[in-house]
């Protein structure tokens, strides 16, 4: 993960979690009617409809800037490169003899099995089992 795309998504959870708290501050429309019969709301901060109009302008700018570092997230995640497979990596390093770099692998011993290869099985066993006994009947 680039630097870049750690602070656009670090920006982008920020501002989500900005815009609930802004969204759970602000009154429902249902709440205007009980505010004209003298409800005490002109004795904010604001006003009587002046925090109304901040928190709505507050939560469009925040909701721009979430859409913004959305779209921003996007192109980020499709200009990373594709992960390589483990076996083109093998087939580019099966291929570096004839370009005269060295390879390195495993390195293999006297006392280890060659890679790929299990150990050799302990021989079977020759004794001969005892042939059955004839049934006698009585």
């Amino acid at each position: 993960m680039t630097t870049l795309n750690t602070v656009v998504l670090v920006v982008h959870v920020l501002v989500g979690v900005m815009m609930v708290g802004l969204i759970l501050i602000q009154r429902g429309k249902g709440a205007d009617a009980g505010a004209a019969f003298g409800s005490g709301a002109s004795g904010t901060v604001f006003g009587a409809r002046g925090s109304a109009n901040f928190l709505s302008r507050s939560t469009a700018i925040l909701a721009a800037i979430f859409f913004c570092t959305s779209l921003g997230l996007a192109y980020l995640g499709t200009q990373r490169e594709a992960p390589t497979s483990v076996l083109d990596v093998a087939a580019d390093s099966a291929a570096a003899p004839e370009q005269g770099l060295p390879v390195v692998g495993p390195q293999e011993t006297d006392t280890q099995a060659p890679t790929g290869m299990l150990p050799a099985l302990p021989p079977a066993p020759t004794a001969e089992l005892p042939a059955p006994a004839d049934k006698q009947t009585d």
